[in-house]
């Protein structure tokens, strides 16, 4: 498997993403430099934190042009939890921002009355829960539908295209909680923390 090249702009969880995929026998480099990201074979942005700032750190870090030019070239792309949400046209999280619009479409807020049956559900939605699969990405080559994964996050994805939407999760509301377009991937749910379904995730991005 060849190098994964892991985007530091100082919001996300870095270490534990550079660690599954160590431990799936895939080298990962984390950098700070816009000059290796340009040159990356495959290319993840995790991201934690408030949209607005991940934007401007992308902004201020010198990363977003070689993130758009890596996606147009058509080389392999990872985005995990706000890494999903930065994909998008904008988002509503404390005003409105505008994102990289790879894929058009919005980022909302869960309603403040979820509810699942009788049982009120709280935002953030945190734990495990299960994927519904809709389109077979290649990251969930041997993924079995309706597996559980860890998700930790208050806003979710609203696509414009539901061909983009490649699994579902229900929490009160049916969500998208992965997309898929060309060589663009991205999970709302966290790999690195959902075990041996998450390494396998992991394991199959490497090896595109």
């Amino acid at each position: 498997m060849r190098t994964v090249t892991i985007i530091d702009y100082g919001m996300g969880n870095l270490r534990s993403v550079q660690k599954g995929f160590e431990k799936v026998g895939s080298a990962a480099l984390v950098t700070a430099d816009p000059r290796e990201v340009e040159q990356a074979e495959r290319l993840v942005l995790p991201g934690v934190g408030a949209f607005r700032d991940c934007m401007d750190n992308l902004r201020q870090g010198g990363f977003i042009e070689p993130i758009l030019r890596h996606v147009e070239s058509g080389r392999p792309f990872l985005g995990i939890c706000l890494g999903l949400q930065l994909l998008f046209t904008e988002s509503e999280e404390f005003g409105r921002h505008q994102g990289l619009d790879i894929i058009p479409g919005k980022v909302v807020r869960f309603p403040a009355d979820l509810r699942q049956g009788d049982e009120e559900l709280k935002v953030p939605h945190m734990g495990w829960n299960q994927i519904e699969i809709r389109r077979p990405a290649p990251v969930f080559k041997g993924v079995e539908d309706g597996i559980s994964v860890y998700f930790v996050h208050s806003y979710y994805v609203v696509p414009e295209d539901e061909s983009a939407v490649a699994t579902v999760t229900d929490y009160g509301i049916p969500f998208c909680s992965a997309v898929w377009r060309d060589n663009v991937m991205a999970t709302q749910f966290h790999p690195e923390k959902s075990q041996q379904v998450g390494l396998q995730i992991l394991k199959n991005f490497a090896k595109l």
